[in-house]
Formats: C-alpha cells, structure tokens, sequence
C-alpha cells in the first residue's frame, strides 16, 4: 500500500511542478544503454503559435566513466518520411571531474537545449528518438533520459 501511496504522490508533485505549455516525458534506462537502443518519444503538440524549447534530460550516476555524452538525435512529425539526424556533444562534468547536474546523493540530473525557439509546423504527434553515440556498445551510469517541451521565454 506504500507503493502506490509513494507513485500517487511522486505523480501529484511532478504535475503540480508543470507550467502551463510544458511537458516532461522520462524512460529509464537501468544504468545499461545498449548502442542500439533507440529510446523513442512520442509528443502530442496542439501549440503550433508560440515557440518551443526542446531539452534533454539526462540522469547519471557515479559509474558513468565519462564526462560527455553524444547523443545521435532527431526529431520530426510522425508521419514524415525523411529525418534529419543530429549528432551532439553535452558535457556533463567539470575539468575537475565533478558532476555539473543537480540532485542530491549519487544521481545528478542536468537539462540540455536541444532546439530553441522552435515552431512545429503543424499540430500533431512529433517522435523524438534518442541514441547514444559513444564508442562502448553498452553505456553505463546512465539511469534516465527524457525529453522536456516547454514554452520558450527567450528570443
């Protein structure tokens, strides 16, 4: 009963924390990330008028070995037949080895610009598909990745 008390209350939190015009779509990745492991996330965008921030959400703990992460991204309208892929590099720790995510205890959590300002073209569903690209088949230390739509506030 604990369980389910602790999910309701987690869910009530994250959707009271939520600004108009903003979504967070999060999958955990169990601190093993196949090369090949696509993560997928499909968004319903009714707001084609204002613009969009498009950011990663990337969650680590201390077993990942590195202080970057490239991401082999793209976005587009799910029923478009060419994508454009995007090949990026984040950092996700200082010279000095420490994390620059936030979060207390072993796991850090730190946010990524992806697209600024950005307008979709139509209403619709959008996929968004993550890989990661760097050169181990089987990444560790990453526990989640997400993609967070929220209205952009800067031109």
């Amino acid at each position: 009963m604990n369980k389910y008390f602790s999910i309701f209350f987690v869910f009530i939190a994250l959707a009271s924390c939520s600004k108009d015009g903003e979504a967070i779509h999060m999958t955990e990745v169990n601190n093993h990330w196949n090369k090949n492991q696509e993560q997928k996330f499909v968004l319903n965008i009714d707001d084609t008028q204002n613009p969009k921030d498009v950011i990663f959400v990337v969650r680590n703990n201390n077993k990942y070995p590195y202080s970057n992460l490239f991401l082999i991204t793209y976005l587009k309208g799910e029923n478009d037949k060419t994508t454009k892929v995007d090949t990026l590099n984040y950092v996700l720790a200082k010279p000095t080895g420490e994390w620059i995510g936030t979060g207390f205890g072993e796991t850090k959590e730190i946010m990524f610009l992806y697209r600024h300002q950005y307008k979709f073209p139509k209403k619709g569903k959008y996929v968004v598909g993550i890989k990661h690209g760097m050169r181990t088949n089987n990444l560790i230390g990453i526990e989640d990745i997400g993609v967070k739509i929220e209205n952009s506030t800067q031109p």
